[in-house]
């Protein structure tokens, strides 16, 4: 008997299209795409480069506006918002990571956490001591005032995870938020990504080439060519003991 509980659909696409114009042409990118993502659960979408894959989650996420489609977001209609209500939106709810880090070089890693805390109205103490707590969570507890220069590539990528979750975000975005590590380094952000879904409750979509990574998603989509052409359920996703995953982040 199969007694795997589906969680509610945080966010929904339906009939995405997305065109780029090259000279006097236009490449349609994304084509009537449908797409749902649940709380509590890591949807892996996967393709090769150009697959309309980082479009796809650009337009789900608030950042690139779809030419046509819908895109339901905790229950509002994403792209009927004013610019300025969206922006709003992805502040309060949606956390991001990029495969370039996007860290500042001149801040520490504790710096890097608390700015965004202090945007979302934060005082100063609670902003740190949420950073700190976020910091701690993804292993580099030791290494609070270190900035990027003085930080390794895997390092580098948890801090920008631990900036994404100290927001406390419902909704989580990747984008090849492995492509830049090693095999080791790269398991470790996966297991930090899953874990935002499994203990956190937010849902996660994350971009990637990489099929290491399907293990421990929870649902597999394929991209190609701008359309889906494989979408499938994992029977478990791989996760490991809690004292195993701690050990595995140097917590």
């Amino acid at each position: 008997m199969n007694s795997q509980v589906i969680t509610p659909i945080a966010l929904q696409g339906v009939g995405l299209v997305k065109r780029f114009k090259t000279g006097r042409t236009h490449i349609e990118v994304l084509k009537s795409v449908d797409l749902d993502c649940r709380h509590g659960e890591m949807t892996m979408v996967m393709g090769p480069s150009g697959s309309g894959k980082s479009t796809l989650i650009a337009s789900l996420s608030g950042l690139l506006k779809p030419d046509e489609g819908q895109v339901t977001a905790l229950g509002e209609d994403l792209w009927s918002q004013r610019p300025g209500k969206i922006d709003k939106f992805r502040l309060d709810h949606c956390g991001f990571i990029f495969q370039g880090f996007n860290l500042f070089g001149a801040l520490s890693a504790l710096q890097q956490v608390t700015t965004i805390l202090k945007y979302k109205g934060f005082s100063p103490s609670e902003a740190r001591d949420r950073a700190a707590h976020a910091l701690t969570e993804v292993g580099l507890g030791a290494r609070l005032g270190q900035r990027p220069a003085e930080l390794s590539g895997g390092e580098k990528q948890r801090v920008a995870i631990a900036r994404a979750l100290a927001k406390e975000p419902r909704l989580l975005f990747a984008d090849e938020p492995t492509s830049a590590l090693d095999g080791e380094n790269g398991q470790i952000v996966i297991r930090l990504l899953q874990r935002a879904a499994k203990e956190h409750g937010a849902a996660v979509v994350c971009v990637t080439h990489d099929p290491r990574l399907e293990a421990y998603a929870d649902r597999i989509i394929h991209i190609e060519d701008g359309r889906i052409l494989d979408d499938r359920r994992a029977t478990t996703a791989h996760v490991p003991a809690a004292g195993k995953q701690h050990e595995l982040i140097g917590a």
